[in-house]
C-alpha cells in the first residue's frame, strides 16, 4: 500500500514533465476555413493594432467593418 501511494505520488509529480513540447497548430496556418479565400480577396487582415497609449488591442473594428 506505501509503494502504490509513492508510485502515485512520483507519477502525479513527474507528468507535467511529459507534457505538450510544441504547439498544437502551427502559427502560419489559417485560423479558419475562410482566412485563405479573404486574404486572397481582401489582402491580410490586421489582428491588431494600438491604441493611443502604444498598447495593443484586438482589431475588432476593422475586421467586423462591412464595406
Amino acid at each position: 500500500m506505501r509503494r502504490l501511494k509513492l508510485f502515485i505520488a512520483v507519477f502525479g509529480l513527474l507528468s507535467p514533465l511529459a507534457g505538450c513540447y510544441r504547439p498544437l497548430f502551427d502559427d502560419k496556418l489559417p485560423r479558419n476555413q475562410f482566412a485563405a479565400h479573404d486574404s486572397a480577396r481582401d489582402g491580410e487582415q490586421p489582428t491588431e493594432t494600438t491604441d493611443a497609449f502604444g498598447t495593443p488591442q484586438p482589431a475588432l473594428r476593422q475586421r467586423l467593418m462591412n464595406d
